[in-house]
């Protein structure tokens, strides 16, 4: 048989499992449905429900606009898949093409999609995890717990970690009348992925919105009564607060545990692959069989200098499924590249913001419309003298712009006009925090001395 008679037989007969249930494992799904995959299709997920939306739970479900349980994925088409659904994987062996999960089971694959994204980062002391008052939000139970939390009108909320979920959820407690204090160690809310810039507007927003933000603090211990209901939160600087509720909003964990053993390049900061969402191996060799989309991959990207990126962005899924399932079932010449330039968005304290780019992947940053003071403005973000990312505070309408001068390399500070420029804004240090590794990964040791024999092997560190 040829190759093409291969690809036909596979794309009829063929056994594709997904393993991540969540947005990009659907669309995944009805992707290789739309590309003409008739074979067996298996989805694989840890939680009991079918695939929901993730973004209203940080924003409409905890204002009660919306119901937790009236975020399901709308369905682009019938996808005529097994359904393993509340049971997660717990390892893949490529030597026998199966995916184990925690019950036992083997599920056999000719090709899979791991799309397993990421988990909240739980608080640190398990008992102090525990004490009813205290919650994460990443699942719809999560969300739901904590709507109810809001609705009691607590008297107080913490709010731990000051990212874009930490400052979505103190924006609804202001919208809600709660009081609320935010805890972050940085020097400010979304400077880590901002800038320290951008970090000074956020605290100006949440200050002028009635939160109490306190900044380059650490909370060392969250304390409960008798009864196991959280009652106080301590601070490193020695002070305390009293509080009902706290909400860790610490970031996420991706979850690649479950491939330690699989010869994969996986670990905590997701699972390295190539364009076409081909998962690399821990020589860093393309695998042909297996494929990764989602918050869990780790893609290079040309216009970032081929560097590896993850990103936890709700289009940036959608996008990866489709290039990955797109490629599941095509030959090498019709294959696609993922070379989209991420966009992203958060709504807090009745500013849109939205941003195009990588503006982590930046040294330099400049307002170059509009006005800081009013919250109305677009910055752009430059790396040795070129754009490559901008960010709007209720000024999303010229992104597209911005966009076209990512995609063609267009010198920093942009010289093209625009409307509503300042008259005097220069260019200062984008000024990111020094990274912190929030988890140990694998290392790798190198054995061999001939091309031929030489391959790497995981050391994994574990804490004491």
């Amino acid at each position: 048989m040829t190759s093409a008679d291969n690809l036909r037989a596979f794309k009829r007969d063929g056994r594709i499992v997904i393993v991540g249930a969540s947005l990009a494992g659907l669309r995944a799904a009805e992707y290789l449905r739309d590309e003409g995959f008739t074979g067996s299709l298996t989805m694989i997920g840890d939680e009991t429900g079918e695939p929901y939306d993730r973004p209203p739970l940080s924003k409409q479900v905890l204002t009660g606009w919306v119901p937790a349980d009236g975020t399901m994925l709308p369905r682009r088409r019938e996808i005529d898949a097994e359904w393993l659904l509340g049971v997660p994987a717990a390892g893949l062996d490529l030597a026998t093409d199966n995916v184990r999960l925690a019950d036992g089971r083997e599920v056999p694959f000719d090709r899979v999609l791991i799309a397993t994204g990421v988990r909240a980062r739980p608080w640190f002391v398990e008992s102090e995890a525990e004490l009813d008052g205290v919650f994460v939000v990443r699942t719809r139970e999560h969300a739901e717990g904590l709507q109810r939390a809001l609705a009691a009108g607590p008297s107080r909320v913490l709010v731990i970690g000051a990212g874009f979920t930490g400052s979505e959820i103190a924006s609804i407690c202001r919208e809600r009348d709660i009081p609320v204090t935010v805890a972050e160690l940085a020097p400010a809310p979304l400077v880590g992925a901002l800038g320290a810039m951008i970090g000074e507007v956020a605290s100006d927003l949440q200050r002028a919105h009635g939160v109490d933000l306190r900044c380059g603090v650490k909370v060392t211990q969250l304390e409960g009564d008798s009864q196991g209901k959280l009652r106080r939160a301590h601070f490193d600087d020695g002070s305390t607060l009293d509080v009902d509720v706290a909400v860790v909003a610490l970031g996420g964990i991706r979850n690649t545990e479950w491939l330690q053993g699989s010869g994969l390049a996986a670990g905590v900061w997701g699972i390295a692959c190539d364009t076409g969402c081909r998962a690399l191996d821990l020589n860093g060799l393309v695998t042909d069989d297996v494929f990764v989309a989602g918050d869990v991959a780790r893609c290079p990207n040309p216009v970032y200098e081929y560097r590896l990126i993850s990103l936890e962005h709700w289009a940036n899924a959608v996008e990866q499924a489709e290039v990955a399932a797109h490629n599941m079932v095509n030959g090498q010449a019709e294959r696609w590249p993922h070379l989209s330039i991420p966009t992203f968005w958060s709504i807090q304290f009745g500013v849109n913001i939205k941003s195009v780019g990588v503006p982590t992947f930046a040294d330099e940053v400049v307002v170059t419309q509009g006005s800081v003071s009013e919250h109305r403005f677009v910055a752009a973000y430059g790396y040795q003298g070129r754009v490559t990312a901008a960010v709007s505070f209720n000024n999303a309408k010229w992104l597209d712009h911005y966009r076209r001068l990512i995609e063609t390399a267009a010198h920093f500070p942009p010289s093209c006009p625009t409307p509503d420029q300042p008259v005097d804004s220069k260019p200062v240090p984008v000024d990111f925090p020094g990274p912190v590794l929030l988890a140990q990964g694998a290392t790798v040791v190198v054995t061999g001395h001939n091309p031929s024999e030489r391959r790497v092997t995981a050391a994994y560190q574990h804490h004491r």
